[in-house]
């Protein structure tokens, strides 16, 4: 049975919430290192060790793949969460796979991509998180100069903040995640992992997420 997008959402948020991947915690909200207070915290990570789970993920990944990038040559994972997942779709499509990692190697070759990228191949990237998109840009201009064309970055999960949203969009490359931040919210509802007064004070952090917390 094929899913439809909405579908396909919601099933990964639930599988995320499931196994610990992202966790919501409205009342006692995380810090992450660049100071921002935040309900959610996402790991997905974790979903290497669920075959189930990333094998949804490399379906997910796959079938938007044919549907939209059916003239894709090579798959890149970003390093390091990105890498299992481009492995997993590009065994899945049968094509070569290469990644990028965060800064080029201090030895040897000095290499900034690792596999083989021919001149003038059509490139779909595989990140696991959306943040702001900066690393994730940063791959795909990496990709860019070293002469491949990058269709689109694919990922597992956004928090949809706008400013990422807008880099990929001067960038020139489209953006398609597999769920968001709005889905994981509404499934968590669904689960009961979350009151309606929780539900709404993570609504309010999408809003507004340099005053949560103050």
């Amino acid at each position: 049975m094929t899913q439809t997008t909405d579908q396909l959402a919601n099933h990964i948020a639930k599988q995320l919430l499931q196994i610990g991947a992202v966790v919501l915690r409205p009342q006692d909200p995380f810090t992450w290192a660049s100071g921002l207070k935040a309900p959610i915290y996402c790991d997905n990570r974790l979903t290497m060790s669920y075959p189930e789970i990333r094998e949804s993920i490399a379906d997910g990944f796959a079938s938007i793949i044919r549907e939209r990038y059916p003239e894709v040559e090579v798959i890149a994972g970003t390093a390091t969460a990105g890498i299992p997942h481009a492995a997993w779709v590009a065994a899945k499509l049968q094509l070569p796979m290469i990644y990028v990692r965060d800064k080029a190697k201090g030895h040897g070759k000095q290499n900034l991509i690792e596999g083989k990228l021919p001149e003038g191949k059509k490139v779909v990237v595989i990140e696991d998180l959306i943040s702001t998109g900066g690393s994730s840009l940063k791959a795909g201009v990496a990709v860019r100069e070293a002469g491949g064309e990058v269709l689109a970055t694919l990922a597992i999960f956004t928090y949809e903040f706008p400013q990422a949203l807008e880099a990929f969009a001067n960038a020139g490359i489209p953006l398609t995640t597999l769920s968001s931040y709005s889905k994981l919210v509404e499934a968590a509802g669904e689960i009961g992992a979350i009151t309606s007064e929780e539900m709404a004070v993570l609504h309010s952090w999408r809003e507004d997420p340099q005053s949560f917390g103050k």
